[in-house]
């Protein structure tokens, strides 16, 4: 299980920080014609949505726990 402080910062990191990072590689590497913007760029974008599975995953697991808790 992963602490809520962990859960919060990988959920940053795959919403905000990873988006924002293979935008950024895409413009800039566009702007300044650099090879393998769109590769890079694709890439971070398929380890933000990995990583936001995986989290919905675990978020859905916790969330079934607590509720058979509460049903007890």
């Amino acid at each position: 299980m992963l602490s809520n402080k962990t859960y919060d910062i990988l959920k940053w990191i795959a919403i905000i920080a990873l988006p924002a990072l293979a935008t950024f590689v895409k413009v800039i590497f566009t702007i300044w014609q650099l090879p393998y913007g769109t590769e890079i760029a694709t890439t971070i974008t398929a380890v933000a949505t990995c990583l936001g599975a995986l989290l919905m995953i675990s978020n859905a697991n916790y969330q079934k726990i607590l509720d058979e808790d509460t049903e007890e």
